[in-house]
């Protein structure tokens, strides 16, 4: 694998999903949403790894309130270093490190288990693996908690597909991969 074949992948990946219009990031978005609802909804869920969206990324905040309102229990990250640990979602949201919002630091999260994790792509490879943004904080933690976690998806607004294996053996695998659009 060759780093300039994942960097150029990535850079061109995050300028196709940029050039989105406003009105069909919502339409993806609702469509991610609506499929994860359905498979969290199917699947009996107790426990969800979400992420709180940055922008480019998935619109995922209508779904935790969804499912807080299902009294689902809903963990985001929170960034620890090159890494993060998982906190319960919580109001109020505060900007840290790389424009990131995240609930106040809380130690209050001690199950073990997590029925789904939910990961924004910027795109995938053929091996499946995941290209985010560059900064390895997914990877890190799975390779720490992957035993934890029942069921990975993927969520991207539109498929950011490289028909070559470009990620690295560390970088994290779905189970599943949900897109909102085809283009």
């Amino acid at each position: 694998m060759d780093k300039k074949d994942k960097k150029a992948f990535r850079t061109h990946a995050l300028k196709r999903l940029r050039s989105l219009t406003p009105a069909r990031e919502r339409y993806c978005d609702r469509e991610v949403r609506q499929q994860l609802l359905k498979r969290i909804v199917d699947k009996k869920v107790q426990t969800v790894m979400l992420y709180i969206p940055l922008p480019g990324e998935v619109d995922l905040l209508p779904l935790i309130k969804t499912l807080r309102r299902r009294r689902v229990t809903v963990l985001v990250p929170f960034m620890e270093g090159e890494s993060f640990r998982l906190v319960q979602y919580r109001l109020p949201l505060h900007i840290r490190r790389y424009g990131v919002r995240e609930p106040k630091r809380s130690k209050k999260y001690r199950k073990k288990q997590i029925d789904i994790a939910i990961i924004p792509t910027v795109g995938i490879d053929a091996a499946l693996r995941r290209i985010g943004f560059g900064k390895g904080m997914y990877d890190r933690f799975f390779a720490a908690h992957c035993k934890q976690i029942r069921w990975t998806i993927f969520v991207q607004r539109t498929l950011q597909w490289s028909p070559e294996v470009i990620t690295d053996h560390w970088d994290i695998c779905a189970d599943e991969i949900l897109v909102g659009a085809s283009r």
